[in-house]
């Protein structure tokens, strides 16, 4: 049987998932040690498309901070940087979790037309990519079509959060029209979820609380990294 976990450690690219994830972890991880490790420098040049080994060099000694930190479990929150978890994985004994497994996992389930909502260009081919992998998995179809919302990280970073909300969500207006479930693929547009999900058919899916949800029940269940 897996040890029971007792403590977790989030690690993030953008600034603002710390307070979101902080707060979503009070809520719903009671009793668990949770602390929380940021490297902004990781998206930033994921975006620039800088060379990938020093990329990678970073994200792996993010990794050994929190192994030394007692971690025994690490989960990444930024999508972008789901193919370096892959890298990653065989290097440590600690589970590693992506924020989109879960989510993808029911994507796939829900229909064969995912649309997918992105916001740095870095984050594309990696959810792509995810989708089609857990849907090979359970044996499904997926016509992923995965959209790029110019314009609208960039406005983020600039703290105009109305122009980054108007942008997701006119895209994905425009993307449920052919989609059987839409996908955000940032945390950051989370918060878009549940205002989306009263205006389109399709069913709107965001990786925050999936993701908890399958952390509640590893802790509580002891479910096998």
């Amino acid at each position: 049987m897996t040890q029971l976990v007792t403590r977790i450690a989030f690690i993030h690219t953008v600034a603002g998932l710390t307070e979101r994830f902080r707060a979503l972890a009070n809520a719903s991880l009671a009793g668990m040690d949770v602390f929380h490790l940021l490297d902004e420098s990781l998206l930033q040049d994921l975006i620039r498309q800088a060379p990938l080994s020093g990329i990678a060099r970073r994200f792996i000694a993010l990794i050994g901070l929190a192994v030394e930190g007692r971690a025994e479990l690490i989960v990444f929150t930024c999508s972008s940087t789901s193919p370096l978890v892959d890298l990653a994985r065989p290097l440590f004994a600690v589970p590693i979790l992506k924020v989109d497994d879960p989510m993808a996992e029911r994507a796939v389930q829900l229909g064969p037309r995912i649309g997918i909502l992105c916001t740095t260009p870095s984050t594309v081919k990696p959810s792509s990519e995810l989708m089609r992998h857990h849907a090979q998995a359970l044996g499904r179809e997926a016509a992923v079509e995965a959209v790029l919302v110019q314009h609208a990280f960039a406005a983020l970073q600039k703290g105009d959060t109305d122009r980054h909300d108007a942008l997701v969500q006119d895209a994905a207006l425009d993307l449920a029209a052919r989609s059987d479930v839409i996908v955000l693929a940032q945390a950051s547009t989370a918060h878009l979820a549940q205002p989306l999900a009263s205006r389109l058919s399709p069913p709107v899916l965001s990786s925050p609380p999936i993701l908890i949800e399958t952390l509640q029940r590893r802790v509580n269940a002891r479910e096998p990294g």
